[in-house]
């Protein structure tokens, strides 16, 4: 039965490629993170050609950025947070979510090396991007389950972006931030460049939040925490062909750190090409389906749901969240 099904679905496929009429235009859409850099890849390399005509990457500069171009359907296909995907979708968007890619990527930056853990940073200035977002929740999430207060036992500092985190360290406002690579590599190579170098005090890697997830919820070193959403109706043909093009292209930004590096900076030019590429060391990068996805999702939005429901729009979604078909 099971081969049945799969012959099946080929064939409705094959249908759905011959029928299929190219796209004037296909935009897709995500921050400057790493969630993003194979959609880079895969402009560059016209990977998608077949299907569009024109392919356009937008960048989106902060959850309300994403939130707007989800709402007026700007993308077709759109890198995004787990939680904001589920929010999203709670709220009515039409959104489903295809893969999740990212379950690594935030960590500590600090200028005192002694700091490793969470705890030790208990009574200290903390810049924090994107306030009641990813940084932030999973933070609080991971200090309340030690038993602290995310609020009394730290001093937050809120700020907007990845980028005003870093430069707050790097001009010696603040002496620890919460980042997500490539941020922290970025803040690295600055420091250790000239004239900064000799101005500013050395920055060191700290506290892994994967590692303290998995060490607070007693689970495997790893969150769900971003992958590419589908925004509005598209054609069964263009969702399997953009799914098996982003996996090549996960694939080769994982293997070749340096030439990413490259290739990530002829599109933002912001980033460091070498931070790119020491960022990709740190960076648990993972493609796996919606569907096979959705255990270590739900268990991830059930944390959410008791302690910040409108995180994810204030109900568990249900399964017609995930993409239904496993096309790649």
């Amino acid at each position: 039965m099971f081969k049945i099904i799969i012959l099946i679905t080929a064939i409705v496929l094959a249908i759905n490629a011959e029928a299929f009429k190219k796209l004037d235009k296909l935009i897709l859409s995500g921050p400057m993170a790493s969630v993003s850099h194979p959609m880079l890849h895969m402009i560059d390399n016209a990977t998608l050609n077949d299907i569009a005509h024109n392919i356009e990457f937008i960048m989106w500069k902060n959850p309300d950025e994403l939130r707007a171009l989800s709402l007026r359907g700007g993308a077709n296909f759109i890198a995004v947070p787990t939680n904001v995907a589920a929010n999203l979708y709670n709220k009515g968007v039409d959104i489903k979510l295809l893969n999740v890619s990212v379950w690594g990527v935030l960590g500590m930056i600090t200028r005192d090396k002694n700091k490793k853990k969470l705890t030790d940073f208990i009574g200290c200035d903390i810049a924090m991007p994107f306030r009641a977002d990813m940084p932030d929740i999973l933070f609080e999430e991971i200090v309340k389950k030690q038993n602290l207060n995310p609020k009394k036992d730290f001093n937050l500092k809120y700020v907007g972006s990845p980028i005003d985190a870093m430069q707050m360290l790097i001009m010696r406002r603040v002496d620890h931030a919460l980042l997500a690579e490539p941020a922290i590599s970025m803040a690295l190579r600055k420091t250790a460049s000239f004239p900064l170098n000799i101005i500013a005090p050395d920055l060191y890697r700290s506290a892994d939040l994967q590692k303290e997830w998995g060490e607070a919820f007693k689970v495997e070193s790893k969150i769900p925490q971003a992958g590419i959403a589908l925004i509005g109706k598209q054609n069964d043909y263009v969702v399997k062909r953009f799914n098996e093009e982003y996996k090549k292209s996960l694939k080769w930004y994982k293997t070749h750190p340096k030439e990413a590096g490259k290739l990530v900076t002829k599109y933002i030019a912001m980033l460091d090409a070498d931070a790119i590429t020491d960022s990709i060391e740190y960076v648990q990068l993972d493609y796996v389906n919606a569907q096979d996805s959705k255990a270590d999702l739900e268990f991830f939005f059930n944390i959410l749901i008791n302690n910040k429901p409108k995180s994810i729009g204030n109900h568990i979604p249900d399964n017609k969240f995930y993409l239904q078909k496993k096309l790649h």
